[in-house]
C-alpha cells in the first residue's frame, strides 16, 4: 500500500528541507542540492516541475523535471529531464518515489511536454513508465551513461519524428551530474537489466 503522503508543488519555504533531503538521500551535501538550486534559478524554455512528498508536513521526498532539449533532425524540441528524485532514507521502499514519478509525469503531460528523459536503474524506472531510450531512437548526451540507464517516457504530445540526441541543460554539466565517473558504478548500473 505504501506510506500515507501528500504530493504538492514545492514552495520556497521547502527549499531548506529539500536540500537536506537530497544531502541525506545521495550521501553528498553539495552536488545534488547544488544542482537543484541551479535548476531553479536557470533560465529555461519550460519552467521546472518541482514536487515534494510530505508526511505530516515533513518533506520526505522530492522530484524535479527541468527543461532540456532534444536535437531532432528537423528542429530542437523542448523536453524534460527527470533529476533528481530523492526520498528520505527513513521512508524509502514505501512507494514515495513511485508516487512522485507518477505525479511528475502527469504534470509534464498536462504541460504538453512530449518526452521525459532520465539516467537510472532500468529495474526501477522500467515499471514506472520509462524504457530504454536507445532502443527508441534517442542518443545519449554522454558516453558515461550506460545504455540501459538512459531512459525515456513518451507522453501524449510525442510525435514519431521526435528522435535524435538528448541534451542536458547547462546546470547538469556545471555540477558534474551527467553520467557516472566511477567505472565500477557504470558496470553495476549497466548490469541491472
Amino acid at each position: 500500500m505504501g506510506l500515507a503522503i501528500d504530493i504538492r508543488a514545492e514552495g520556497t519555504r521547502d527549499h531548506p528541507a529539500v536540500r537536506r533531503l537530497h544531502a541525506l538521500a545521495f550521501g553528498d551535501p553539495g552536488r545534488v542540492p547544488g544542482l537543484v538550486d541551479a535548476l531553479r534559478a536557470a533560465p529555461a524554455a519550460v519552467e521546472p516541475i518541482s514536487l515534494v512528498a510530505t508526511r505530516r508536513e515533513e518533506v520526505v521526498g522530492h522530484v524535479m523535471l527541468s527543461a532540456c532539449r532534444l536535437d531532432a533532425p528537423p528542429r530542437l524540441v523542448d523536453v524534460a529531464g527527470l533529476s533528481p528524485l530523492g526520498v528520505h532514507p527513513d521512508h524509502q521502499r514505501q512507494g514515495v518515489g513511485t508516487r512522485l514519478v507518477e505525479a511528475a509525469l502527469r504534470a509534464a503531460d498536462e504541460r504538453g511536454v512530449p518526452l521525459v528523459f532520465l539516467e537510472g536503474p532500468p529495474a526501477y524506472y522500467g515499471g514506472r513508465g520509462f524504457r530504454r531510450a536507445g532502443a527508441c531512437g534517442f542518443r545519449s548526451p554522454s558516453l558515461r551513461i550506460p545504455d540501459p540507464a538512459f531512459q525515456v517516457a513518451t507522453l501524449s504530445s510525442y510525435e514519431p519524428w521526435m528522435t535524435g540526441t538528448f541534451v542536458y541543460s547547462e546546470p547538469f554539466w556545471a555540477h558534474d551530474c551527467v553520467g557516472l565517473r566511477d567505472p565500477e558504478a557504470r558496470a553495476r548500473t549497466g548490469d541491472r537489466d
